[in-house]
């Protein structure tokens, strides 16, 4: 029986097995279908990691040492993909895709989230090179450059003051003639001089070349006018997809507490409400999104999992 299974492989998942490999745990296994890394391995450059400040190296240059220094440690990685985890008495089984079924004492689940797609010409083609899901990682790229926002929530115009701060001007995208977010969001919005809302617009193609996105082009849903908006950068909130079948049973049913979205509902030892069951990262509620914040969500699930075995003792 393993002390821990880690479903996932991402910076949460990767801190969490060397913590607990490190804190003493003989029989760690991660549970990654593809190479570990996560999301921040699409990723062209990184400079808000302390400690990390080489403009040459990729999110997969940065991701590598860290699978080397985990495995180092005795962390096992098993390529197999997780259909689900159940409660038995007291400890789980990890149900593999394929019917086989490993034995566990606890669990941490950290399989993150996947932003959704808008699905307009040229996002697949520039993300990563002008298109991005995250302000905070990408938007001191674009300071003193005017950028453009596609969303209309409260993720979306949240993001959106946070480039104001940054970028000389901000243009949001929102295909309703309201915005979604909540009243005093959209207010301290409407105070700001250099964010412009364009209602009833959805973009209709982010276009570019060899060095990047150049421009995108927003089509007025009632005139269908395109408007062509020449800049290098576009930030697309239209939500998320949490990635949490793993903790539904066969009847489709949470085997834990989750909130409207989706999201684990955990407390701040990334402690479920089931015993033994530790979920951290990006799935998790108020999950900042961050490498940095998912490394921190690793490390504390880890330390809980060594004190959860050591009481079973």
């Amino acid at each position: 029986m393993l002390d821990c299974a880690i479903i996932g492989g991402g910076p949460a998942g990767l801190t969490a097995g060397l913590y607990a490999t490190r804190g003493g745990l003989q029989n760690v296994t991660m549970f990654e279908l593809g190479m570990p890394g996560g999301q921040i391995t699409q990723s062209s450059e990184i400079e808000n990691y302390p400690g990390f400040f080489e403009h040459d190296k990729t999110g997969m240059d940065f991701m590598n040492s860290w699978q080397e220094q985990c495995f180092h440690f005795g962390l096992k990685h098993e390529m197999k993909k997780v259909e689900r985890v159940t409660k038995v008495d007291n400890h789980f089984v990890i149900t593999i895709e394929g019917g086989e079924q490993v034995e566990a004492l606890t669990v941490i689940t950290c399989t993150g989230s996947t932003p959704k797609r808008a699905n307009f010409n040229g996002e697949s083609e520039f993300f990563g090179k002008g298109v991005s899901t995250c302000a905070t990682c990408d938007g001191f790229f674009y300071k003193n450059k005017p950028v453009t926002v596609l969303g209309g929530g409260d993720t979306a115009l949240e993001e959106a003051f946070y480039l104001s701060n940054i970028c000389s001007d901000v243009y949001v995208v929102h295909r309703r003639d309201e915005f979604r977010a909540a009243p005093p969001t959209l207010e301290r919005i409407k105070r700001k001089e250099n964010i412009h809302l364009i209602t009833d617009s959805v973009i209709e193609e982010a276009y570019g070349g060899m060095m990047g996105l150049d421009g995108v082009k927003i089509k007025n849903t009632k005139t269908d006018e395109i408007t062509d908006m020449a800049n290098s950068g576009l930030f697309v909130f239209v939500g998320h997809n949490v990635n949490n079948s793993v903790l539904q049973d066969e009847n489709g049913e949470f085997i834990c507490a989750m909130n409207d979205w989706g999201q684990v509902i955990v407390d701040l030892t990334m402690k479920t409400d089931v015993a033994g069951l530790f979920a951290c990262g990006d799935m998790r509620i108020q999950a900042p999104k961050q490498v940095i914040s998912a490394a921190g969500d690793g490390a504390v699930a880890a330390l809980q999992v060594i004190s959860y075995i050591q009481e079973l003792s």
